[in-house]
């Protein structure tokens, strides 16, 4: 228990996703792009639903939430990224790495609740559309978001507390492009057993959690849609859960897959990789499938440049 709570690796190094100079220039180029596409598209999200007065729903609250989040979550993981490719340098400083593990276990938990609480907004609208007004009101649509971002935060401290127990003394090589909690197990040469245990059981119920209640409600929804007796009124009714439900099997189907046997160094590669489409380029598709895809969002956005317009015309 001497070495409690004692670092002396001073900076980690991420390997990151190729040794080759001429991959990590188109990488670069790459990533900057999706970054980019991220900030301007996120932003333009929130400034059309916080600047249309028909947008101004329960639906477009939380995907305005969820805009943010995306946009967070990039801004952990890319612009290091893009630094480390410049100076052609792999290192992170331990207290460096530590943060960026916060804010990614704290970001990813957070949008874990804000689905399930969107999924729950879903079987509302369509399971008790009479009562959905009063049921889903400004008021309990911010306790939820907030519900969601305090239950994130608390996570991502309780994972910080299990890391800064621990004590780095001997191979700093991390083979990721950001720090990971079962990586970050393998490096320290304390006893992990007991943060290890606890990742798993925190980890294990946010998720379990979240996905339950994403399926409980889908279900209900699902039973209700088949008993309604217009083909027209089930055709809208899934089309208004389609983008969440797209969304929801993407984010659970790519984490499940990336965090079976992440124990197996073998099987870093295959990680990696999987671990791209959850972390650089899920907030692009989020956008493309709840944005580009929606015809309410496409409106509001022609109304917007047509009020500018006319506003020009003496």
């Amino acid at each position: 228990m001497a070495d409690r709570n004692v670092s002396v690796v001073p900076e980690f190094v991420l390997l990151g996703l190729t040794d080759s100079p001429e991959l990590q220039t188109v990488l670069f180029v790459l990533f900057l792009w999706i970054y980019l596409i991220t900030v301007v598209g996120s932003g333009w999200v929130i400034t059309l639903i916080l600047a249309s007065a028909q947008l101004h729903s329960p639906k477009y609250f939380f995907l305005c939430q969820l805009a943010f989040l995306d946009f967070c979550y990039s801004s952990v993981f890319i612009p290091k990224m893009l630094v480390n490719y410049i100076a052609d340098q792999k290192v992170i400083s331990y207290h460096g790495c530590l943060l960026q593990y916060f804010f990614v276990s704290m970001f990813l938990t957070t949008e874990c609740f804000l689905l399930a609480a969107m999924a729950y907004d879903r079987y509302v609208a369509i399971c008790h559309p009479l009562h959905y007004k009063g049921l889903m009101t400004p008021t309990l649509c911010i306790h939820l978001v907030a519900a969601s971002y305090l239950l994130g935060c608390a996570n991502s401290l309780t994972h910080l507390s299990g890391l800064l127990s621990l004590s780095f003394c001997g191979p700093n090589i991390i083979n990721h492009y950001f720090c990971d909690m079962p990586l970050l197990f393998q490096l320290s040469c304390s006893d992990t057993q007991f943060s290890e245990v606890l990742f798993t059981v925190l980890s294990g119920t946010t998720s379990v959690t979240t996905f339950l209640i994403v399926v409980s409600s889908y279900l209900r929804i699902l039973l209700t849609v088949l008993k309604m007796r217009s083909a027209r009124s089930r055709y809208k009714a899934f089309s208004t859960c389609a983008s969440h439900l797209t969304v929801v099997t993407l984010f659970y189907g790519t984490m499940i897959f990336t965090y079976l046997g992440t124990s197996s160094s073998s099987q870093q590669d295959r990680v990696k990789i999987l671990s791209v489409f959850y972390t650089l380029l899920l907030p692009i598709l989020n956008l493309l499938i709840y944005s580009v895809r929606n015809t309410e969002a496409k409106e509001a956005m022609r109304r917007i440049i047509m009020r500018k317009i006319f506003a020009q015309w003496p």
